[in-house]
């Protein structure tokens, strides 16, 4: 009687210690589907922030989640740190602060995921934006890191005309370095970046074949890289485009701002 009776009480206690690890389970999953939803939901908010122009909400959004581990907030929030540098409203100070901060939202991206294409892209935007503050040494020295997290980037969505245009802006750039800047990078690298307006140009137009109108800058570079090539019929045609582009952002308004004085000295 007495080895029936603990036999009894074993199987309850089994039987309840099996209750409760049932529930441990169905509540954990639970948890985890909740978690799952509710970064779906803080991007999908960001999302729509981001395509009304609500620059500083979106940033108070994201910025809440700096320590999230996944990636597609990270690299959202990079996004949103640098989109409030850019506005005029942003001292100096709180810009470099910004800068730095979005690296380093990047760099924990891909940590989290390296085959998260927005990833990369972010994290060749935030490093060529600290480059601002280091110095030409340094936005020299970072520029091939800089390419080819753009290039992996494409090679991870062929599709993302953002980044084949930034690739382009690469090129444009170092096709117009002025020759006192090639000078001293000959001097620091043994093999320092170059290119071509020929490059730029092919990179710019793969852009606009990718996602035709998508963007008003390489509208304007698209232009702007006519005129250095001496092809006044096509920078006219480029030009007007990116002059007449509706204007949604501060960027927008400043390109067609250039994009008129640019007409206008033709």
């Amino acid at each position: 009687q007495v080895l029936r009776k603990s036999l009894q009480r074993g199987i309850v206690l089994s039987t309840g210690s099996f209750l409760v690890y049932e529930a441990h389970k169905l509540i954990s999953g639970f948890a985890e589907v909740h978690a799952s939803f509710k970064v779906e939901e803080v991007i999908e908010q960001a999302d729509y922030l981001y395509g009304s122009g609500e620059t500083e909400k979106l940033y108070r959004l994201l910025v809440q989640h700096k320590n999230s581990d996944d990636a597609e907030l990270l690299w959202r929030l990079a996004r949103a740190s640098r989109d409030l540098a850019q506005l005029s409203s942003t001292s100096a100070e709180e810009k470099r602060q910004l800068a730095y901060e979005a690296l380093e939202y990047t760099k924990k991206a891909l940590e989290k995921n390296e085959s998260n294409f927005a990833a990369h892209k972010w994290y060749g935007i935030c490093l060529s934006d600290v480059g601002d503050f280091e110095g030409i040494k340094t936005k020299i020295g970072n520029a091939t890191v800089i390419k080819e997290h753009f290039q992996r980037a494409v090679e991870l969505n062929p599709k993302d005309a953002t980044t084949i245009h930034l690739i382009g802006i690469w090129c444009y750039t170092f096709a117009e370095m002025p020759w006192y800047q090639r000078k001293i990078a000959a001097t620091l690298f043994a093999t320092p970046p170059t290119s071509t307006f020929q490059e730029a140009l092919r990179y710019f137009h793969m852009a606009e074949e990718a996602d035709p109108n998508f963007y008003s800058k390489n509208l304007l570079f698209l232009g702007k890289t006519y005129l250095k090539l001496n092809n006044k019929k096509m920078a006219l045609l480029w030009l007007s485009k990116a002059k007449e582009y509706p204007a949604h952002t501060e960027e927008d308004k400043q390109v067609q701002k250039e994009a008129l004085e640019l007409l206008n000295s033709i």
